[in-house]
């Protein structure tokens, strides 16, 4: 998977977060690197399918996970990652993933995403490679981004 694919989907977090959230995130440092599933964080897989084949997958530490849900809930406290917050943070990777796409067709990159799927730490390989890209957003946190380049 070339580095550039994930271009797309930056450039729609960016978008999607700076309208739920209200604050545009900034980019850090583009890594290769082995994915790890560290606790305390909430994974979220989307599938991609088409002219190139992978997965995103977007990690976002626990308290972030619930400060951007709650400021997609116009500032409702959100106390715990239960199912009502899971389902918003994947409607949020949903949303960036589909523009994403959008961004991808409209530069003749024909693709699709799968549904979002939270992931345990079975449903992955520790031993894939990833291009991860960190965002991080005023007064919520940083989260990643990462795309996993088959082997």
């Amino acid at each position: 998977m070339q580095a550039s694919y994930i271009n797309p989907f930056l450039a729609a977090s960016i978008h999607v977060i700076e309208t739920f959230v209200q604050t545009k995130p900034s980019i850090g440092q583009l890594t290769v690197m082995k994915l790890e599933l560290v606790e305390k964080h909430i994974w979220l897989k989307v599938g991609i399918v088409g002219h190139f084949k992978g997965d995103v997958v977007f990690g976002f530490p626990e308290q972030v996970a619930m400060r951007i849900v709650s400021a997609m809930m116009g500032g409702y406290a959100i106390t715990e990652l239960d199912e009502m917050c899971q389902s918003a943070i994947s409607e949020l990777g949903n949303m960036i993933s589909g523009n994403a796409s959008t961004m991808l067709y409209n530069d003749g990159i024909h693709v699709d995403i799968t549904p979002p799927n939270i992931l345990a730490d079975h449903h992955i390989s520790l031993d894939s490679k990833v291009i991860a890209v960190p965002l991080s957003i005023t007064n919520v946190g940083d989260f990643h981004i990462h795309m996993l380049i088959p082997g």
